[in-house]
């Protein structure tokens, strides 16, 4: 069994707050080339204009711990490149934090805000743009994640960031926000 964790910190290596646990989440996937995807554009944007964010994709994986690598800063957000791209059918999941390690406003702070029917816009690297609707917003405690990174009947793009109560000793939030998007 293979074991995954999603942290939002700024760097691991700096500070890790696990977001969710993905059981299993590698098991039956493949990877593919850029050749074998039908849209191979990378995603370099995201925009939500709801809540005022325009901020840089990065790429991101799974670091040597098992955890799912973050932005390295508080203003870009991060797509987990092993899974779907934006677009494609599956999961697309990007991770942005809530705020920095020196307490600065981070690209999900407002991400509470969003509701049913606001847009999501990737940009891809070709300058395509995609669009995605909010369908519902959820509140999970760390744990098991499968609706966050496993849906195949379509494209879906899921933003996740902390919430809830920063615990100090942990250094990590209580909660966890995911926004789901179709």
């Amino acid at each position: 069994m293979k074991v995954l964790f999603i942290t939002s910190g700024l760097l691991v290596a700096l500070v890790a707050f696990p977001l969710l646990t993905l059981v299993n989440f590698t098991q039956g996937i493949e990877e593919k080339t850029v050749s074998q995807r039908q849209d191979p554009e990378l995603p370099v944007r995201l925009l939500i204009p709801a809540i005022n964010v325009n901020a840089r994709i990065q790429d991101v994986g799974v670091a040597l711990n098992g955890e799912m690598e973050v932005p390295n800063n508080a203003i870009d957000v991060g797509w987990f490149k092993i899974g779907s791209r934006p677009g494609e059918v599956g999961s697309a999941v990007v991770a942005g934090h809530i705020d920095g390690e020196s307490g600065e406003v981070g690209v999900f702070a407002n991400l509470y805000k969003l509701k049913e029917g606001d847009l999501l816009y990737i940009e891809d690297d070709k300058g395509t743009s995609i669009t995605f609707v909010v369908r519902k917003k959820l509140i999970f405690d760390p744990g098991y994640a499968d609706e966050v990174f496993s849906r195949n009947d379509g494209a879906h793009l899921n933003l996740i960031t902390c919430d809830g109560l920063w615990d100090g000793v942990k250094k990590s939030y209580s909660k966890r926000l995911v926004v789901f998007s179709a």
